[in-house]
Formats: structure tokens, C-alpha cells, sequence
């Protein structure tokens, strides 16, 4: 795994709906988010996640042309961070990170990993809980990761 993960809001949102945050810690430790994606996330930090911003703003303000803001800052930081892991759902965020070159993953991913270190016992069953909330996912995807986890 990498030295250093770095997550945007979604993943943070959706785990913390369905009171599973801890998979994120059990997987990769620490997690470091940006200030923006603090505010986005608007809840109590668990000790586990620290807040970084880039030292650059000008890759973040370049990226802020066609990104939100806070997909623009957590990439802006992966681009100043070596050995690390992107965790993005937004796909025009993960359609950025691939032409950059960045490693990244994202919620579908996240549980693919839980499952495959038996942090969590079934894929299926937290899917269904995520289902419950207003999260989207592609129905590929879905299929690609249970025929994954063999579920």
C-alpha cells in the first residue's frame, strides 16, 4: 500500500452515512485531507485524518478552472506527494488524476481492498448499506467488483 493516502469528500461522506469510517483507518492508517475537504465533509475529524494543503496553489488554481474546488486541492496535494494514493469518485476528478499519472481508487475500490484483507466479511451487504443513501454508483462497476470479491 502507499506511504501516504489522501481522500476527497465522497468516500468520507458516504462511509461516515453508514458509520463505517473505520474501514478507511484499518486499511491505510492515516488519511490526510485538505482544508476544503474538511469544510465539505463538515463533521468531527477522527483522529485518523489530518488536514495538508498544497504548498502550490497554482496547480490548484489551474485545476479550479475545470474541478471543484475540492477535487482541485486533493489533487493539487497528490501532485506534491510521492508514494501515495488518491482516494476520488468524481469521475471528471478521476478522469483528471489518471492523465496526471496519480495512483487512485475510489469508494467500490476501497471496499474490493476490506474485503480481500477481511476487514470486512461481505462486499455485498455494504453495498447494500450505501445503496440506502443517496450515493451513486455504476451498475458495472458494482458487477465488476462482486464477480472481484467473488460474491
Amino acid at each position: 500500500m502507499p506511504g501516504i493516502t489522501v481522500s476527497d469528500t465522497s468516500s468520507l461522506i458516504v462511509l461516515n452515512k453508514i458509520r463505517r469510517l473505520e474501514i478507511l483507518q484499518k486499511l491505510f492508517g492515516h488519511i490526510i485531507i485538505t482544508q476544503k475537504i474538511a469544510e465539505e465533509f463538515n463533521n468531527p475529524l477522527p483522529n485518523f485524518i489530518s488536514i495538508q494543503n498544497p504548498k502550490d496553489k497554482n496547480y490548484q488554481k489551474i485545476l479550479e478552472s475545470f474541478l471543484d474546488e475540492g477535487e482541485a486541492s486533493t489533487i493539487a496535494l497528490m501532485m506534491e506527494t510521492d508514494n501515495s494514493l488518491l482516494i476520488i469518485d468524481d469521475l471528471k476528478g478521476r478522469r483528471q488524476a489518471k492523465s496526471l499519472g496519480l495512483n487512485y481508487t475510489g469508494i467500490i475500490g476501497i471496499l474490493v481492498i476490506a474485503k480481500e484483507r477481511e476487514i470486512i466479511s461481505s462486499f455485498s451487504e455494504i453495498l447494500d448499506e450505501i445503496k440506502k443513501t443517496d450515493f451513486r454508483l455504476s451498475p458495472q462497476l458494482i458487477e465488476e467488483a462482486k464477480r472481484k470479491c467473488g460474491e
